[in-house]
């Protein structure tokens, strides 16, 4: 039965929108604004299951990322990027691995500890990147 739930969440439209926005730290109304709908109207697209393929598209490239990227969307597949990018950057990403791989809490708490972990993640990439680009 838990793999009928985590199919149905991998399969879900609206929470892959979410997620991506999310990643990006964008609100409902970054979004609606590069849509040119309403914050309402995000909100309700992110509660939505089912998504057609010309829309996605639409709300894809609004995020700045590929169809495919938004259709496929997962958080193994971020976290296993995100390890494999830092690993090459010389940046040790296995605490995040670690934290995910021993969480036993409920999903959306996991998600939100994840949400959290990239941030901290992305702001200390930022700073690397500062480091070296005031050394040139």
């Amino acid at each position: 039965m838990s793999g009928i739930i985590a199919n149905k969440i991998s399969l879900h439209r609206g929470r892959k929108i979410e997620r991506v926005r999310k990643l990006r730290g964008w609100t409902q109304t970054d979004l609606a604004t590069k849509l040119g709908i309403s914050k309402q109207a995000v909100s309700k697209l992110e509660q939505s299951e089912n998504i057609g393929d010309e829309k996605l598209t639409e709300i894809a490239a609004a995020l700045g990322v590929t169809f495919e990227g938004l259709r496929d969307f997962s958080e193994e597949k971020v976290l296993y990027n995100t390890n494999n990018f830092y690993e090459n950057c010389g940046v040790s990403a296995s605490n995040i691995v670690a934290n995910v791989e021993n969480i036993q809490n409920p999903l959306k708490e996991t998600i939100e500890m994840f949400e959290r972990q990239l941030e901290a993640t992305r702001r200390d990439l930022l700073e690397i990147v500062k480091q070296n680009i005031t050394k040139k």
